[in-house]
């Protein structure tokens, strides 16, 4: 998983051949040999994409099981965490409350114990790891690793910034990683000469932690010291399953897994990694799941500090549960939820009048004096938003679906396309939804009230909002927003200001 004494990089040290494998002993024999009691799982092998790496591994059922049953307790002396790493409690949590992440130290110090090679107590275990090279379900790395061109495939979805932003922050606990070493306890005394930038480059580094990130598990009502763990036999090795409620747990001096359904011998263990939506399944994992109920998306207002009026509607907002710069949960299949949740909010920013603040400021519940006009406004700034959300990716639906059915098509841009597919379709609902709105008012004719301080919608320039989207409009754009390309414009906006206004925005 990360650099040997002879610089191999993670790619070179996970082709080893399956003869050095044999000689060793694989990761369960090794587990055996070191106390692992008797257990109801076996290691397979599935292809991966590339022919140059090898099979990955994964954890199967060895027997049939019932739910209920044991199907591994993996002894506490298997287990890696930060206070076994660190020899001491309280540095550990020192060193994790300091800025420095759980990850970066476990990273670390796997690093060094492979510089060991075979004089390793871990080696069986890092040579897994290793051979996994951070890969999730679909032998597909994190896109932490991703080149550039590959990062393209992500392109309009809020994921890609997601992935640049997490790889700014790996960098930055690179740079902390001497001061941190010099802290680290058992570290510094077994490896007292090997200052950790001069002994692995960045590039070195990111694909560890990238690897440890792919494996650790969260365990719950532990120490601090000990909530991130590494479990052989844990992730990768099991499937993740957003249907499932399976999770390694902390037991009296061990982590074990009880399953949750029944399985037939040879059928690959499933396991939950916790409510993560698909963005972060892909950065962590490699994987998109199709069946996630807790995929969602991230809208995020925030009231206009220009306003005159600015604080008393953050008191107003403050009051009811939400803040000047406001994060709404969009979760897939309840998409309608989302926006009926967003409209008081947005309502809010509207409200120019003095009096009909002192109105709001007044009342007991979250309700704006709403007139005709406002909501008009309000449900065209919203429609406006994700429209321009949509015309965004460089794909639309029906070329995502395209893509997925060639067989062939590259892993990466795969799961890339299922993430930006089911996001697109959280976003299509999103409109839909306030289209559906729109449709209800009982007055088309009402242009939308004036706004100067209207609220701000993240990613999205004041100039979407500079003419309104008419219902026939907003119905011609959801219909076509597959094909809504610049060059067929003109097929989906009549109306030449608000075909010149929407590519404005968009390009």
């Amino acid at each position: 998983m990360c650099a040997a004494s002879n610089s191999d990089t993670i790619v070179k040290s996970s082709e080893i051949t399956s003869k050095k494998e044999e000689e060793h002993g694989d990761l369960k024999s090794w587990m055996h040999r070191n106390g692992l009691p008797p257990c109801k799982v076996m290691l397979r092998e599935r292809p991966s994409h590339d022919s140059k790496h090898r099979p990955i591994h994964y954890v199967a059922a060895s027997e049939d099981l019932q739910a209920g049953d044991v199907a591994f307790s993996v002894p506490n002396s298997l287990v890696v965490t930060l206070d076994r790493v660190l020899g001491n409690e309280t540095i550990a949590e020192l060193l994790t409350t300091n800025k420095l992440s759980e990850l970066a130290c476990l990273a670390l110090y796997l690093m060094y114990e492979k510089k060991q090679g075979k004089k390793s107590f871990w080696y069986p275990y890092i040579r897994e790891l290793d051979r996994q090279r951070g890969r999730g379900q679909l032998a597909v790395e994190s896109p932490l690793l991703w080149s550039e061109a590959e990062l393209d495939y992500l392109t309009g979805s809020p994921t890609k910034a997601e992935v640049l932003e997490r790889a700014e922050g790996i960098k930055r606990e690179y740079n902390e990683l001497d001061t941190v070493w010099f802290m680290a306890g058992s570290l510094f005394e077994q490896y007292p000469y090997e200052i950790p930038t001069e002994a692995f480059p960045f590039k070195i580094f990111k694909q560890a932690f990238v690897a440890v990130q792919s494996c650790v598990v969260h365990l719950q009502k532990v120490s601090l010291a000990r909530r991130f763990a590494l479990v052989p036999l844990g992730p990768p090795l099991l499937s993740y399953r957003s249907n499932c409620k399976a999770m390694l747990t902390a037991v009296d001096g061990a982590v074990q897994l009880v399953v949750d359904r029944p399985y037939k011998a040879g059928e690959p263990i499933v396991v939950w990694c916790g409510p993560q939506p698909n963005s972060k399944l892909l950065i962590n994992y490699g994987f998109v799941d199709e069946d996630n109920s807790y995929d969602r998306m991230v809208v995020e207002a925030s009231l206009n500090t220009e306003d005159p009026q600015y604080q008393d509607k953050r008191l107003a907002a403050q009051r009811n549960g939400k803040l000047s710069v406001q994060t709404f949960q969009v979760f897939m299949g309840k998409e309608r939820e989302a926006v009926m949740d967003m409209l008081p909010y947005l309502r809010l920013g509207y409200v120019s009048d003095p009096s009909e603040m002192q109105s709001v400021l007044s009342s007991q519940g979250p309700i704006c004096p709403v007139s005709s006009c406002m909501e008009r406004a309000v449900l065209d700034q919203l429609a406006g938003y994700f429209v321009a959300k949509l015309a965004g990716y460089p794909t639309t639906l029906s070329e995502d679906e395209t893509l997925l059915a060639d067989p062939n098509l590259n892993p990466k841009n795969r799961v890339a396309t299922q993430l930006v597919r089911l996001e697109k379709k959280i976003l299509k609902a999103c409109l839909q939804a306030t289209v559906d709105l729109i449709n209800q008012l009982p007055d088309h004719s009402v242009s939308p009230c004036p706004a100067p301080y209207a609220p701000i919608l993240k990613c999205i320039r004041p100039s979407v909002y500079s003419h309104h989207l008419g219902p026939m409009e907003l119905s011609l754009v959801l219909g076509n927003c597959q094909r809504s390309k610049h060059n067929q414009i003109k097929d989906v906006l009549p109306s030449k200001k608000l075909r010149e206004t929407f590519i404005s925005f968009v390009s």
